[in-house]
């Protein structure tokens, strides 16, 4: 199973300041980010959303805010005919040295883990920060940057022209 690993803040929907998120209650999809992931869909990728939200472990928000936004965007997704596979997020603090809080490689393990015929070697991940980037090169992932690095792309849209 190929799989497109999406980090969500920055990459699928708008990103806010940290402490900016205790008042943010809807999602915003990114331009592009709809287009880009039924073109994932229709191109046979499977899509898992893998994102730190070490905002909860640090009190910024609480569980009920995080799921009521997420489930928020999954449902405009859904909407959209965009099939989501599965989340995986890390709520920890930043200083809780937790495995799973990308650049560290728990996230994509954990779906692994639970989706055993995930082929890393067909799959991708994009994301908007440095420690996306790290989390895919540590698994061999080929990854794309929201506008940085070597793979930079402008938004989700320009994914599908790249990826054959």
């Amino acid at each position: 199973m190929k799989v497109a690993f999406l980090d969500r803040d920055g990459t699928i929907n708008l990103d806010y300041p940290d402490m900016d998120w205790k008042n943010v209650e809807n999602p915003i999809l990114l331009d592009g980010a709809i287009t880009g992931m039924k073109l994932l869909n229709n191109q046979g990728f499977e899509i898992i959303i893998v994102s730190n939200q070490y905002i909860i472990g640090e009190g910024v928000i609480t569980f009920e805010q995080f799921n009521s936004f997420h489930n928020q965007l999954l449902e405009v997704l859904a909407i959209n005919n965009i099939r989501v596979l599965d989340s995986f997020i890390c709520p920890h603090s930043r200083t809780d040295n937790c495995e799973c809080c990308k650049p560290k490689t728990g996230l994509i393990l954990q779906a692994i883990e639970k989706y055993p015929h995930i082929d890393l070697s067909e799959s991708i991940m994009c994301g908007d920060s440095v420690s996306d980037l790290k989390c895919a090169k540590t698994m061999g992932l080929k990854f794309y940057g929201i506008d940085f690095g070597e793979n930079a792309i402008k938004d989700l849209s320009c994914l599908p022209t790249l990826v054959r």
